[in-house]
């Protein structure tokens, strides 16, 4: 069990775990959802990014990138840029691949991006490669206790 489904037990949250073969190593997202059979937009990917202020977390669709320059706006910084994988997976306690926006080693900033509204629930991990997590969007932003904004923009 990982820290992250721990957490959403801990907090009551009501979500569904999902658990896949994962045999890729890149593009974890696309391959997430292809093995769920959800689509694209619907996987959200874990992004860190850090500026002066501190670190970020960014939650995107799969089927698209951060925007860094509304993500900053959004969490009321300055600039930010992407993170290297290296210092992301010991900030978080996660590998890559497996970066879960829960339990994570530090409360950071939390952006979830807008698009999450589309769908009455959306994927992220659940701590580990192989595990995603499906919850309602307000319930992921109330867990995580993040901001919403448009963030993301496709590839």
């Amino acid at each position: 069990m990982t820290p992250a489904i721990l957490f959403l037990e801990k907090n009551n949250a009501s979500f569904i775990q999902h658990q896949y073969d994962c045999t890729t190593q890149d593009d974890f997202g696309a391959h997430a959802a292809q093995q769920l059979r959800v689509p694209l937009g619907q996987v959200f990917k874990t992004l860190l990014t850090e500026g002066e202020q501190g670190a970020v977390v960014a939650l995107v669709p799969s089927s698209g990138k951060v925007n860094l320059k509304r993500l900053a706006k959004a969490a009321g910084v300055k600039r930010l840029e992407m993170m290297p994988p290296a210092k992301a997976e010991r900030l978080t306690g996660y590998k890559v691949g497996g970066i879960s926006p829960f339990a994570q080693k530090k409360r950071l900033i939390t952006v979830l991006d807008a698009s999450a509204r589309d769908y009455p629930f959306v994927l992220v991990s659940g701590g580990k490669r192989g595990l995603s997590v499906g919850l309602a969007p307000g319930e992921l932003l109330t867990l995580l206790d993040a901001r919403e904004a448009d963030i993301a923009e496709q590839d």
